[in-house]
């Protein structure tokens, strides 16, 4: 299943972006849109690039998945729904 429609597999995605990024004390991960953008001024979780390295390094570790390319990393975390499918393409 194609990770934008697991809702599973996002609700864990967003658990370890909170958990990476140390914002459990800021959002709660049910306040994180799917569609939203992760970074930017319109992003509710205020992302930054240190915050992208983070969330790259634990996507690594959990999933085995290494994003390298900062323009790809950028593409890929635009919001949930990219980066679930990135993820878990099928």
């Amino acid at each position: 299943m194609k990770g934008s429609l697991d809702e599973h597999f996002k609700t864990a995605l967003k658990r370890l972006i909170v958990e990476a990024c140390d914002l459990a004390d800021r959002i709660d991960i049910h306040e994180i849109d799917d569609g939203a953008p992760l970074f930017g001024r319109s992003s509710k979780l205020g992302l930054d690039s240190i915050d992208a390295l983070q969330i790259s390094i634990a996507v690594q570790q959990e999933y085995g998945i290494a994003i390298t390319d900062s323009k790809e990393m950028r593409r890929v975390m635009t919001s949930i729904n990219s980066f679930a499918d990135y993820i878990k393409p099928e």
